[in-house]
């Protein structure tokens, strides 16, 4: 076993300290990965504090995993040492499951988890990104187009496939008009994501304070939500809207913005049930709907559309010593926009 280092969770109440724990030896399908950035994502944050209330701990957070390939198992044929790699939300999945769908296979039974998850020996439970090594099969590593930088790639491997998938699946393009809602760490890539297919990107923010970063990075049009008149404005405008936020706000005021047949695509989590009318949807044969990360297929082509575009996320880079810090700062929304941890700072 490989003795790795990195900073964990030991309660719910508790911050973040330093932890050392074993990593799993290699197998002749794995990658051996030297971790050098990870993001931080609002999903660590709930997950440590046991907000879903499935926190089994300690807990190495981190599913945003930039770095560079040190080893490769006998059987391994995509991957070499020295390449720059990532991992995403997950490292494994059920291969031999009936309903098994590469194509779908983040909804399918048996994914798992990068962390507060269990391996696939059915007994080891995983660990994240924050953390100065990873061992995952060949087949849940990502190849990062060389073109561009690790540290500000991290984020793309769940913020990036979280917007890349919707915008997709729902045909985001020329001709189409889509709001994101939120400007954070994942509005912001939907903006650059949604302008570089074509469409017609609106931002719907609670205030105007992000305005010129949203138009800067792609957006045409940029309005606050705390303006009434917004909502007026703006009804039946557009054919997609992907919400971001985790805040508990009123879905049926902006189902109301959308077009006939248009959809509203939930893409945060807000902590408790919102309520949703039948006349917000059945009228003009609207869509609330949900999506959640890609598959593997799904994320190695949001990366190479990334690299086509060299399109990367907006960081703030800090050290691991930091990180108890920088979760305060994302829960007030004070990150422009998403914190990557550097970690060669671990050996501080």
């Amino acid at each position: 076993m490989a003795i790795a280092k990195g900073y964990a969770a030991t309660d719910a109440s508790k911050p973040l300290t330093p932890f050392t724990f074993e990593r799993r030896e290699p197998n002749a399908d794995d990658v051996v990965i030297d971790i050098k950035f990870a993001g931080i994502c609002h999903s660590d944050i709930h997950t440590v504090r046991n907000e879903w209330k499935n926190a089994v701990y300690p807990i190495v957070p981190g599913h945003e995993i930039a770095g560079v390939v040190s080893a490769v198992g006998a059987n391994v044929t995509k991957f070499k040492v020295g390449d720059h790699v990532g991992v995403g939300c997950f490292v494994d999945s059920c291969v031999g499951c009936a309903t098994r769908d590469v194509d779908n296979e983040q909804y399918m039974p048996g994914l798992v988890g990068t962390y507060n998850s269990v391996d696939r020996d059915g007994k080891t439970a995983t660990q994240g990104g924050y953390s100065d090594s990873i061992v995952v099969r060949e087949d849940y590593v990502l190849s990062i187009p060389g073109n561009l930088p690790l540290d500000a790639s991290a984020p793309l491997l769940c913020a990036g496939i979280t917007l890349y998938s919707p915008l997709k699946h729902w045909n985001a393009g020329p001709g189409k008009k889509v709001a994101i809602v939120g400007m954070g760490g994942l509005g912001h890539m939907g903006v650059k994501l949604g302008s570089a297919m074509g469409a017609d990107i609106t931002v719907l923010s609670q205030s105007l304070s992000k305005k010129e970063d949203g138009l800067k990075l792609g957006a045409k049009e940029y309005y606050a939500t705390s303006d009434a008149s917004t909502f007026e404005k703006l009804a039946g405008t557009f054919d997609l809207i992907l919400c971001t936020v985790s805040a508990e706000i009123d879905w049926n005021a902006y189902l109301n913005l959308l077009k006939v047949n248009g959809a509203m695509v939930l893409l945060g989590i807000p902590e408790n049930p919102i309520p949703v009318h039948a006349f917000s949807v059945i009228p003009a044969r609207r869509t609330l709907a949900g999506s959640m990360i890609g598959s593997i297929k799904e994320t190695q082509e949001m990366l190479d559309f990334c690299g086509k575009h060299n399109i990367v996320s907006e960081i703030e880079k800090i050290n691991i010593q930091d990180v108890n810090e920088a979760y305060e700062r994302v829960l007030k929304s004070d990150v422009r926009y998403r914190f990557v941890i550097d970690i060669a700072s671990l050996a501080a």
